[in-house]
């Protein structure tokens, strides 16, 4: 079996390699400091996304008919493994082309997606993902957020969310709320995030400031029409977005090239012939491979447009077991990156231990995944 790249595959990697050297900001590392959310940061992801976009790289693994170029989830991977270790230079448009774009596709009107669609192929909007409440995280379920559906065709919205990435500065967001009793009994609404009954404040985490907001909707009006899919029927659609969004950061190569950095900085200390350091850092990647192969069969999985499974909750927790391994070894041996301070002048470095250390959580916590697959495909009781 081969498991190498393809002749178009490796021509496309060097594609975006070209991209990003022509195109990536050179003050990229002073941009990148304010952070993800940051607006500085928004607005040159806008601008490298538009770049993306006008090369053909973008949405490569769309369809034609929606402004792809009719590729495979390989090229989303591949993009995906070049712009993470840089720290993500799209910015918020990564979120766009992993999970929204392909919702939209798979469950929208007609209208929705003519009128929600063409600005993602642009690289010309930021959406924000309005799922977690503080009683349900990875429990989405448990949510207590509703909407009552009133006499004119509007539905009101109340309830709060948390730990929402992009918040201040997205234009739309991505809402779940509850339109009945049961509990799965929940809807999904398309919200722009300058309405009236929508407030929005950031708060300190362990990640940068402004990438995580608590939002409260108190009696938000929302249009019937812009509710995706229809009323009750939410869940089905949410779960087919997080397979894509639990593998949509590539963890695994930010991790592979962040250990490449420490053992460069190792060996510039002198300390890399360390016989413990050796073992560790061979634990560490060896993790880092077994994340990447598991993640490699859920892309060619969708390559071959195989039913979903539980398997990106397995590609989900190798990720979050090879991102602890990696961040329990820095700690240990390279401490400077519990500071803001670059590593001998690598900033790359700090920035993957520091976004690291909430990525067990992100994308639905380890312990909940871990969970998922012991009962659906496992088979164990709860």
């Amino acid at each position: 079996m081969e498991f190498g790249w393809s002749k178009d595959q490796a021509q496309y990697r060097e594609r975006v390699r070209s991209v990003i050297a022509r195109h990536l900001p050179e003050d990229w590392a002073e941009i990148h400091k304010g952070g993800l959310a940051s607006p500085e940061q928004t607005a040159a992801g806008r601008k490298f996304a538009g770049k993306l976009a006008e090369e053909g790289l973008l949405v490569q693994h769309w369809p034609k008919e929606y402004g792809g170029g009719d590729g495979l989830p390989w090229e989303h991977f591949i993009l995906g493994e070049e712009m993470w270790p840089l720290g993500e230079p799209r910015g918020a448009q990564y979120m766009n082309v992993n999970w929204i774009g392909p919702v939209m596709m798979h469950a929208a009107s007609p209208e929705q997606k003519a009128r929600f669609l063409p600005p993602i192929v642009r690289g010309d909007v930021v959406w924000c993902q309005l799922f977690s409440e503080p009683s349900a995280g990875s429990d989405l379920a448990a949510m207590r957020t509703h909407a009552e559906l009133k006499g004119n065709g509007t539905y009101v919205i109340n309830g709060m969310k948390m730990w929402t990435s992009y918040a201040r500065v997205a234009e739309w967001g991505f809402l779940l709320a509850k339109t009945g009793q049961a509990k799965k009994e929940i809807s999904i609404f398309l919200v722009p995030m300058n309405s009236p009954g929508i407030t929005i404040r950031p708060f300190n985490g362990l990640v940068e400031d402004g990438h995580l907001h608590e939002v409260y909707f108190d009696n938000l009006e929302v249009p019937a029409e812009n509710r995706l899919g229809e009323e009750g029927q939410g869940w089905d659609i949410i779960r087919y977005a997080l397979g894509y969004e639990r593998v949509g950061v590539q963890r695994y190569e930010i991790v592979r090239r962040a250990m490449d950095q420490a053992v460069a900085e190792l060996k510039r200390q002198g300390r890399f012939d360390d016989p413990l350091v050796q073992r560790d850092i061979g634990m560490v990647l060896a993790a880092t491979e077994a994340s990447r192969l598991v993640t490699y069969d859920v892309a060619d999985q969708r390559s071959r447009s195989a039913s979903p499974n539980e398997d990106a909750s397995v590609a989900r927790m190798t990720a979050a077991e090879c991102i602890m391994a990696m961040n329990n070894f820095l700690a240990t041996y390279l401490p400077e990156v519990l500071s803001n301070e670059p590593v001998n002048g690598d900033w790359q470095l700090t920035w993957a231990y520091q976004f690291m250390i909430a990525s067990a959580i992100a994308a639905g916590a380890y312990e909940i995944q871990c969970d998922i697959v012991a009962t659906r495909q496992l088979g164990m009781t709860r």
